[in-house]
This record gives C-alpha cells, sequence and structure tokens, in this order.
C-alpha cells in the first residue's frame, strides 16, 4: 500500500454509495487492472462535514497495514492520495481537500445492490435472499455456510490484534457463486477493544459481531414459495437498541420446531448476556442453529415448490445490473441450474 497519482487511473462508472463513502469504478491505465476509487461522499464534502470520514478512512488505512494484508477477505487497499483538491480528476466543483483510497476491485454481486436501483425494478435484495439466508440450492463442492464462516474466519483475523469490523450489512459483502468466495468492501465501522464506548450501552466486544452476523446472514423464516419473495433485503433495519433486536429475534423463533427454537435461543441468549469470549464458542452454536434450519428447509422445499422458486429468483442474476459487476452469471452459476 502506497501513495497513488490519481492520473494514472480512469473513471469508468459509479459501483453505489452508502451512508460515508461514494465508490466510482476506474482502470489503472498503466496495467488495465479494474479498481475501485473511494472517497467522502461529496454531499458532505461540499458542507465541510467530511472530517469523520476522514478519521475512518486513516483508522482503516491503519488497521490495513497492521492486519488487512494477511488475509484474502477484504478487498486489498493499492493506494491512498494525501488529502487534496480532486475536482479535476471527479469532474466536479468541491474545492475541498480530501482523502481518496484506491482498492482492487471485488469480483462477485454484493449482496445488497445499490438502494437507488431498487427504484428502477431492480431485485437488489436477491443475493442475500439466495445465498446466506435460503441456500437451497448448492453444489456438493461447496462447504456448508460459506459466508457466515468466511466472516467469522475475517474476524477472527482482526481480533488478535484487537480489532471488532462492524457493519457487517450485505451491501458491504461481494461474494462469488461459484467460487463460494465472499469479499468485505467496506472496515470503515472498525472498533478497537479498548475504544471508548458510545453512552448508554456496553462496551464493544465479539457479542455485537455475532449479532450483525445472525440478524443479516440467518433467518428462521420458511423459504419463499414465490420468487418475487427474493427481490428485498431482510432484516436491514440498524441495530439501535441491542435488547429489543434481540427480543424481535426472539419472537420470530417462537413458531419453528422445537430443534429450532432451542439453537436459536441458545445464540440470542449467550448475545443478551454478553458471554462469547471467542469466535469459536459463536460458530459452533451459530452451525448447530444454521444445520437445524437446513434440515427442515430441505425437507420441507420439494413439496412446497420453494426451490422452483428459487431457481426463478436466480435467473435474474442475467440481468445487465448484475453484469455490471465482475460477475459472469453463466460461468458463476452453471453448477446451481441442475441442484
Amino acid at each position: 500500500m502506497e501513495k497513488v497519482d490519481l492520473k494514472r487511473y480512469e473513471i469508468t462508472g459509479r459501483l453505489g454509495s452508502g451512508a460515508d463513502y461514494e465508490v466510482k469504478a476506474a482502470t489503472d491505465l498503466q496495467t488495465g487492472q479494474q479498481v475501485a476509487i473511494k472517497r467522502p461522499v461529496p454531499q458532505a464534502i461540499s458542507r465541510n462535514q467530511h472530517q469523520t470520514i476522514e478519521s475512518r478512512t486513516d483508522k482503516i488505512l491503519q488497521a490495513y497495514e497492521e492486519i488487512g494484508f494477511s488475509t484474502d477477505l477484504i478487498s486489498p487497499i493499492i493506494g491512498y492520495t494525501d488529502p487534496d483538491i480532486h475536482d479535476t480528476f471527479f469532474g466536479d466543483e468541491l474545492r475541498t481537500e480530501y482523502r481518496v483510497v484506491v482498492e482492487t476491485r471485488a469480483s462477485g454481486i454484493p449482496l445488497l445492490g445499490d438502494m437507488m436501483s431498487k427504484f428502477k425494478g431492480v431485485p437488489i435484495g436477491v443475493g442475500q435472499n439466495l445465498f446466506p439466508l435460503f441456500p437451497l440450492v448448492q453444489p456438493s463442492s461447496i462447504p456448508a455456510h460459506p459466508i457466515q464462516n468466511q466472516l467469522l474466519d475475517l474476524e477472527e483475523v482482526y481480533l488478535q490484534s484487537g480489532y471488532i469490523i462492524l457493519d457487517l450489512r450485505p451491501q458491504n459483502i461481494f461474494y462469488q457463486p461459484g467460487h463460494a468466495q465472499m469479499t468485505l468492501i467496506d472496515t470503515g465501522a472498525l472498533v478497537q477493544l479498548n475504544d471508548e464506548t458510545p453512552k448508554g450501552r456496553p462496551p464493544f466486544d465479539i457479542n455485537d459481531t455475532c449479532l450483525e452476523i445472525i440478524k443479516f446472514y440467518t433467518t428462521p423464516e420458511e423459504p419463499p414459495t414465490d420468487s418475487k419473495s427474493y427481490r428485498d433485503p431482510r432484516g436491514l433495519r440498524p441495530i439501535v437498541n441491542i435488547d429489543q433486536e434481540l427480543d424481535e429475534m426472539a419472537r420470530s423463533l417462537s413458531n419453528c420446531a422445537t430443534a429450532i427454537v432451542e439453537s436459536g435461543a441458545t445464540i440470542l441468549d449467550k448475545i443478551k448476556e454478553r458471554s462469547y469470549t471467542e469466535y469459536a464458542q459463536f460458530r459452533s452454536d451459530l452451525t448447530s442453529y444454521l444445520d437445524q434450519i437446513d434440515l427442515r428447509n430441505r425437507a420441507s422445499a420439494e413439496s412446497s415448490g420453494a426451490i422452483q422458486s428459487w431457481q426463478e429468483a436466480a435467473l435474474w442474476l442475467k440481468e445487465d445490473y448484475w453484469r455490471g459487476f465482475l460477475f459472469n452469471p453463466d460461468t458463476e452459476m452453471a453448477e446451481y441450474s441442475t441442484g
């Protein structure tokens, strides 16, 4: 990771925009490499309200220097610029200094597409629904629960240096179905175990990560029998009140089979008590819970027509929106068509 000159890059399109960062697709004019160019959202820059984002960027770069280069589960950071005015490169007139980060462009699709694309009819939640939530069709070469396990692998790497990565929402995860490979594209919500805790909540620890994984990447719901139910994302409301979140998850479990209720309640109780002290404990409980859900889903999927709905939804990945990423649905989904 080193300082870069933006003159060597040519912007080729827009990849997305979140609460803090805007991301552009670009090509390295010297090597032909496809990259992602990330900067604070222009609205914050224009109002000179991007200092918090800049501090977050500095923390991301520091952690990447310490740990990030050692894992392939996050987008490699190629380099960054000094704070400067970048109006010429981006074609705007913000007239304010800020830092730009250049990353290797992630392969695959985001598990949640750009929210603005939803208004254009794009089924932005299809990735989250097809792969982590309702994996009814999965090639035999793919291990069970790949996304959840890789998230835990990544968190374990960072925890060894005293960090926890939060904000694990599906818009921050790219996934290659054919390789069962996930990539986290945003480590902006990075906290250290000794960071000051916001008023009114317990100190940050791994239980916060466990809560996010079970919220965004599991569901006790029965698989959809209508492909339309795969269109929209699930559970994306930010976690504001931990106890309220856990209570709502417990209610959603209540109508499930006993084995699912018991294995899910075990996790919720431990998170509530903040009793997880290492990810291996959570991984074991999570695997038991997901295995019970899979047993139920597979037992009922054929008779209910759920697999047909899954495969109908999977065809949406052939649409132009998803081909705009580094993703070829014809090859990535080839083994999924036969179940």
